[in-house]
This record gives C-alpha cells, sequence and structure tokens, in this order.
C-alpha cells in the first residue's frame, strides 16, 4: 500500500538553520548586554530563610 500524495514531504531547504546563523551574526551573542548581565550575576540566597520555611513545614503550620 502506498502513501497518500498529502503524506509526502519535500526536501527541507534548512530554513531554519539559515534563520539562526542570521541572528547570530547580526546580533553577536544573540542577547542584549543587559539581560546577559543579569543572567550571569551570582545568586543570593538566604538560607536562614530557607531553613525557617522548611521548619515552618515539617511543624505543620501553613501560612
Amino acid at each position: 500500500m502506498s502513501r497518500h500524495l498529502a503524506d509526502h514531504r519535500e526536501a527541507s531547504e534548512g530554513g531554519r538553520l539559515k534563520n539562526y546563523v542570521e541572528v547570530e551574526r547580526t546580533h553577536g551573542e544573540g542577547r542584549h548586554p543587559a539581560s546577559k548581565a543579569v543572567h550571569e550575576r551570582p545568586a543570593t540566597r538566604d538560607d536562614a530563610k530557607k531553613l525557617r520555611e522548611f521548619l515552618r513545614i515539617e511543624r505543620g503550620i501553613e501560612s
């Protein structure tokens, strides 16, 4: 049994890759320097606050 005419795919011309390469070429690293700086800054965490929250959950306090 052969496939239906609509089930045959045409060969791709690599459109997705072409667009990706074009964005990389025109925008350098692909993102704004401000968003890069925010992404790369160190995360600050309050370990004491995290411990308090875990203890609150363990004790069964809901609010």
